[in-house]
């Protein structure tokens, strides 16, 4: 028998609705076995979809299980974000706490609410990332897909989901790259990786001050729009190469080249070498989901009031 399940979409590192990363939320995903949960974000075929639980640590105060069209991720930045806008929208948290903790298979990640009410920014700790070992040959094949004709700087990066990445210095090669998807799909089907996030420095003098681009083929997504693992990923790099152009904390733009326009705030706390990535979120479509407590992939479906709440 179907159970009517509350639904939220949301655009994350928006405020502005179709211009963030959009992800589902199940909030009510308890009683969801492991293949509704896989079924489901097979169905949305959006880059991320969540699924609300209550927690089982103490200190936590909701739980998350996050997937992909094709696998089920420890970690994801912008579901992460998205997870406790909805979890407050839905009144599984109270909305004037400032502080929550969020429990996820990488965790339990602390998230700080800056200016709680409509102008509320969500800050995500992310997992502590493992700077993982890159061969030359590696290093040649990053530059090759990304059309370098040397070598440019480098690295995977595992913070739950494992990232390469790649310094191409300036915003404006990472604006017109056209990358090589096919070679990125191999390199990240052989070191189990999930994309490739290429970054260069803003110089424009507006809001951002570095543009970011995430590929990941191997996923079923050639370019993503706006992803929080990957600039987290991007931060533990320079933070490990003891790079400081953009100090401890900078806004990132990406997703304009898919039509797009997301900003992400990243931080780096030296005392505590936390990074935490944030931004805003804005409630495209609210309503109810018919979905069965067990599993039959012809039970899962969509049902409703679907009702869109466009501003």
């Amino acid at each position: 028998m179907p159970i009517k399940r509350r639904f939220m979409q949301i655009d994350v590192f928006s405020r502005q609705p179709m211009h963030g990363n959009p992800l589902a939320v199940v909030i009510d995903g308890d009683g969801l076995d492991v293949a509704a949960m896989r079924a489901f974000a097979r169905w949305t075929n959006l880059s991320e979809t969540v699924f609300l639980l209550p927690p089982t640590a103490p200190e936590a105060d909701y739980r998350v299980r996050i997937f992909t069209p094709q696998q089920e991720l420890p970690f994801a930045g912008h579901p992460s974000v998205g997870s406790a806008y909805a979890a407050i929208e839905a009144g599984l948290v109270a909305g004037g706490k400032t502080k929550l903790i969020q429990q996820c298979a990488a965790g339990l990640l602390p998230v700080q609410i800056e200016h709680p009410g409509t102008e509320r920014i969500i800050h995500v700790q992310a997992p502590v990332a493992k700077q993982c070992d890159v061969s030359a040959q590696m290093r040649h094949a990053i530059a090759r897909a990304v059309g370098m004709a040397n070598d440019a700087p480098s690295g995977l990066v595992d913070n739950g989901p494992r990232w390469y990445v790649c310094d191409l210095g300036d915003a404006s090669r990472v604006r017109t790259l056209t990358p090589d998807l096919h070679a990125i799909k191999r390199l990240c089907e052989e070191h189990a990786a999930i994309g490739l996030a290429v970054f260069g420095q803003e110089r424009g003098g507006g809001p951002a001050q570095m543009a970011v681009r995430a590929f990941c083929p191997a996923d079923g997504f050639p370019e993503d729009p706006v992803t929080g693992s990957a600039n987290a990923a991007i931060m533990a790099f320079l933070v490990a190469r003891n790079d400081i152009r953009y100090g401890a904390g900078y806004v990132a733009s990406q997703g304009r080249e898919i039509g797009r326009d997301g900003y992400v705030i990243v931080k780096h706390d030296a005392a505590t070498a936390a990074i935490t990535i944030g931004g805003q979120c804005v409630a495209v479509i609210q309503g109810e989901l018919d979905l069965p407590s067990g599993h039959t992939e012809k039970g899962v479906r969509a049902g409703g009031n679907m009702t869109p709440s466009l501003p």
